[in-house]
């Protein structure tokens, strides 16, 4: 078992209290965001077991949040940290919610969480938002799968190679596509793209070998970052 493996019964539930949730956005294990004036953020971090780092983790994404939730695998003899009141004192202190998620990935509430502090770092929140609305679908499985994340920025870059397929394109024809993609081709950050003459870009072999092997729909984002 691995901490992946959590990812879609955590998912389940989140959805259930009326989120829309992602995996992997901004090295969140899970990001859960209700829409609203203003929206609600949520942050769920995993691991194999209850432990000290899990509540590290915590910490450092709570500024950026409105609520954390931990979550572990729940113990087969009973007698796990989940069960240690200290574990789960420190928790309530910190406004931290505490999920176990069983054999048969069932989910449940050990701790529930509340807002300990208001959020001090409003950017790093922002950043979170705006990465969980523009990624199309959730193509990222949550809980370090150590794959490559399908980033925003990722799926314009594919976006703007899938057009290529067809022939070399103008900063302008793609910008149609997506917004930024004079920047893009510019920046040029996996070397998919080959300046073909003025004005004028084509693929490269990386690049149209990272379309074939992509395995998402491109579509066109939403703005530029």
């Amino acid at each position: 078992m691995s901490e992946s493996d959590f990812y879609l019964p955590l998912k389940a539930f989140m959805e259930t209290l009326g989120y829309s949730v992602k995996g992997e956005v901004n090295g969140c294990d899970l990001l859960a965001l209700r829409e609203g004036e203003p929206p609600v953020l949520v942050v769920c971090e995993m691991k194999l077991s209850f432990n000290l780092e899990l509540i590290l983790q915590g910490v450092d994404r709570a500024p950026a949040c409105d609520e954390v939730w931990l979550a572990a695998a729940l113990s087969k003899s009973g007698r796990g940290r989940e069960q240690d009141a200290r574990y789960r004192n420190l928790c309530r202190r910190l406004g931290f919610g505490l999920l176990g998620v069983a054999t048969d990935g069932s989910v449940h509430v050990i701790v529930a969480p509340f807002a300990a502090t208001p959020r001090r770092e409003p950017r790093r929140r922002s950043r979170l938002v705006e990465e969980h609305r523009r990624r199309i679908g959730d193509p990222n499985k949550g809980g370090g799968n150590r794959k490559p994340i399908m980033t925003v920025y990722r799926q314009d870059c594919i976006a703007c190679a899938t057009a290529m397929l067809s022939g070399p394109q103008t900063p302008k024809q793609l910008k149609a596509i997506v917004d930024r993609a004079p920047a893009i081709l510019r920046r040029n950050v996996y070397g998919w793209f080959v300046r073909e003459g003025r004005g004028l870009y084509g693929l490269s072999q990386l690049g149209r070998s990272a379309v074939e092997s992509s395995g998402v729909d491109a579509e066109p984002g939403s703005a530029a970052a």
